[in-house]
């Protein structure tokens, strides 16, 4: 798969589920949205993943800060702090 392909896949996948956590929230799902929108976050951290590391297959991981570290963006605290949050109601 070439990288351009590589990453619609997981932009366009986290977009879907962007949907689907939009339609939720309005539904007061609000346990289902935030479920769903670590998947939108790491989906969009996956697809970074693919574009600074040469097309490598990103980690086997939930784990947002993980793929953030490992992605090697620079993060604020507060975006680090917002990551952690979100896993903590996540990642067991």
């Amino acid at each position: 798969m070439k990288i351009e392909d590589h990453i619609k896949y997981w932009l366009d996948s986290a977009d879907n589920d962007l949907d689907a956590a939009k339609s939720l929230f309005l539904s007061e799902k609000y346990d289902w949205c935030l479920f769903i929108g670590h998947l939108v976050l790491e989906k969009i951290l996956k697809a970074f993943y693919v574009l600074n590391n040469k097309n490598e297959i990103p980690p086997k991981t939930h784990n947002l800060l993980k793929i953030a570290e490992a992605v090697d963006i620079n993060l604020s605290k507060e975006q680090i702090v917002f990551l952690d949050e979100v896993n903590d109601l996540i990642v067991p």
